[in-house]
Formats: structure tokens, C-alpha cells, sequence
């Protein structure tokens, strides 16, 4: 079996090994892979591997030999899935190999914004703290959050973790979803709610859904108008989420308190994304899923996926010939 990886940096920059992979096939990996080389390097391929090369329609009617794709991650947007089930191709993702990573960032983020750790940091370094005729100062106002509300929308794995994080520092937790989420899943202090009462509630919100068309951009003028005055907004689910410049427009007035992203809408940044420029913001470049104890995993569960795959019994199955979904 030919196996090929078409965009390996991310997952595995030289700190982890592909050897198990190595195992199954002949393997070929491509540290990046551009859109005018997929189909070719793509060729003789069985197996394919891609963690944000697109892989569309047309690229698989220049593959006749692609039988498997496994996506390095959770979400399959960059996969045309109903064209793979068509085709007789099975798609495999990962869940869940970044759910601690993924939680532990989103608190990481929360944190910044109610201390502002770097930016005090740097200033201390540059003179700041030692020029001050105070024993300290602070550049930002600081919040606690014991006693705060914490929205978690989306509730699967990430923000269920996110919300036992959020009630260890003494945050009450609403949650909604877009499945119905059951009771066995809510412990004392997590209460679910519909999405506007949620809105008007929350001090925080916090994005932990899938993207899809019906809540694209969900995060908007009108939808910011519902919520709190000053309330925080985290983001570490997909950028397209939210209406960029809306969000831009609510932080200089100061509806939106703080906001701090790990997406946004088209990755990398552009140079005119609007967040860029905007007051009390915080964007980091889409790292919450990259320690290396979440890059082994989803390694270790990839090497997984294949093997089922080859044993006839495919697994984490997205779109396959028998319409699993």
C-alpha cells in the first residue's frame, strides 16, 4: 500500500516519529503541500493522509487509486466528504485526542484577559514597575472569576472538560448545544440553557461547537446587542464563527469586554482581518491543539484509523460507501 501525508509539519515537526505509520506501507511524507500539487502527489495512493490540504471533488476523480483518507484532526471541512462516499472512499477523522489541550488553552486564554500576564510582564521589564512610585501597578483592570457565569456553547468533549475547569475556579456553568444534551451529562453547578438566555447570562462565552452553515458568523451585531455589557468572548472552535468586524466594531465600544481567539476566518491571518486592529484583543495562531502529548495521540490514533481501515473494519468513519456520517 502506497501511503502519502501531504502536510506532516504541523502534526509531527520533527519530535515525534512516523515510524508505525512506516509499518503498513510505503510512506511518503510532505512536510506542505500546495493546492497545485495535491492530485499529483497524490498519485498511486491508496491511503492518503491531510491535516488542512483540501482535498475536493475534482482532486479525487485524479486519484482512481484513493481508497482511504485520514484527517490529522477533528474537523473535516477540508474533505468533500459527500464526493468521497460517492466515490467509495472511507474518511477517517480524530475526536477527542485534544481535549485536555484544547480545555487548558481555552483557561489559559481566559486568564490573559482577566490578568493580562504578558502584557505586565513586559512591562515590568521595560522599566515600568521599577520607575513606579507605588509597591505595584496594574496596566488593566484584573478580575476574579469565582462567582462569575461561564456560556460554554457546544458541549461535547471540550466543553465538558471546559465547564469542570470553569467550576473549579468557582464559575457557575451554562451550557447549550445544538443536539439536545442529556442530564447525565450535567453535574451539580452545570445547567443548560437555550442559546439567548445564555447570552443575556453569561460573563464569559466561550465557543466549543463544529462549524457548520446554520451557525456561521452566529457570533454577530445582533447577537453581541443580547449579551452583557463588558463580557468576555473566547474563541478556540473555528473562526468563521464569528462576524470579525462586528466583533471588532462591539470591543472599541466596549460591549465586548475582552476577546481572545486561537481561529479566525481565514488561517494564516490576513493583514486585513479587522481583529488585527482591534482594543482588548488577544489572537494566537491556532495552537490549542498542539502540545506534543495531543500530537502523540492523534498520531497514535491515526496509525489506528489505517490499520482498521486495512483489516476491513474502518473506525472514527466520517463518509464511507455505506453513508456513515
Amino acid at each position: 500500500m502506497k501511503i502519502v501525508i501531504l502536510d506532516g509539519y504541523t502534526e509531527n515537526p520533527g519530535d515525534l516519529s512516523w515510524d508505525e505509520l512506516s509499518k503498513l506501507g510505503e510512506l511518503t511524507v510532505y512536510a506542505r503541500t500546495s493546492p497545485t500539487e495535491t492530485a499529483e502527489r497524490m498519485q498511486g495512493a491508496e491511503a492518503v493522509f491531510t491535516n488542512k490540504t483540501v482535498i475536493s471533488d475534482e482532486i479525487m476523480g485524479k486519484c482512481p487509486t484513493l481508497k482511504f483518507i485520514g484527517v490529522l484532526a477533528t474537523g473535516v471541512n477540508i474533505v468533500d466528504l459527500g464526493a468521497a462516499a460517492k466515490r467509495n472512499i472511507v474518511v477517517s477523522n480524530v475526536p477527542s485526542y485534544g481535549t485536555t489541550s484544547v480545555a487548558q488553552f481555552t483557561m489559559a486564554l481566559l486568564l490573559e484577559l482577566c490578568h493580562h500576564v504578558g502584557e505586565h510582564s513586559r512591562a515590568v521589564k521595560e522599566g515600568e514597575w521599577n520607575k513606579c512610585p507605588d509597591f505595584c501597578f496594574w496596566k488593566y483592570p484584573l478580575v476574579e472569576l469565582a462567582g462569575k457565569t461561564m456560556g460554554i456553547i457546544g458541549y461535547g468533549h471540550v466543553g465538558q472538560a471546559v465547564a469542570r475547569l470553569a467550576m473549579a475556579f468557582g464559575m457557575k456553568v451554562l451550557v447549550c448545544g445544538h443536539r439536545e444534551i442529556p442530564d447525565a451529562l450535567l453535574t451539580e453547578g452545570i445547567h443548560k440553557t437555550e442559546l439567548e438566555e445564555l447570552y443575556r447570562q453569561a460573563d464569559v462565552i466561550s465557543l466549543h461547537c463544529p462549524l457548520s452553515e446554520e451557525n456561521r458568523g452566529m457570533i454577530n451585531r445582533q447577537s453581541i446587542e443580547k449579551m452583557k455589557e463588558g463580557v468576555f468572548l473566547i474563541n478556540t472552535a473555528r473562526g468563521a464563527l464569528i462576524d470579525e468586524q462586528d466583533l471588532k466594531n462591539a470591543l472599541e465600544s466596549g460591549k465586548v469586554g475582552g476577546a481572545a481567539v486561537d481561529v479566525v476566518s481565514a488561517e494564516p491571518v490576513s493583514e486585513s482581518n479587522p481583529l488585527l486592529k482591534a482594543p482588548n484583543m488577544i489572537i494566537t495562531p491556532h495552537i490549542a491543539w498542539a502540545p506534543k502529548e495531543a500530537r502523540k495521540r492523534l498520531m497514535d490514533i491515526s496509525v489506528e484509523n489505517l490499520k482498521a481501515y486495512i483489516q476491513g473494519n474502518p473506525v472514527h468513519v466520517v463518509s464511507s460507501p455505506r453513508g456513515r456520517v
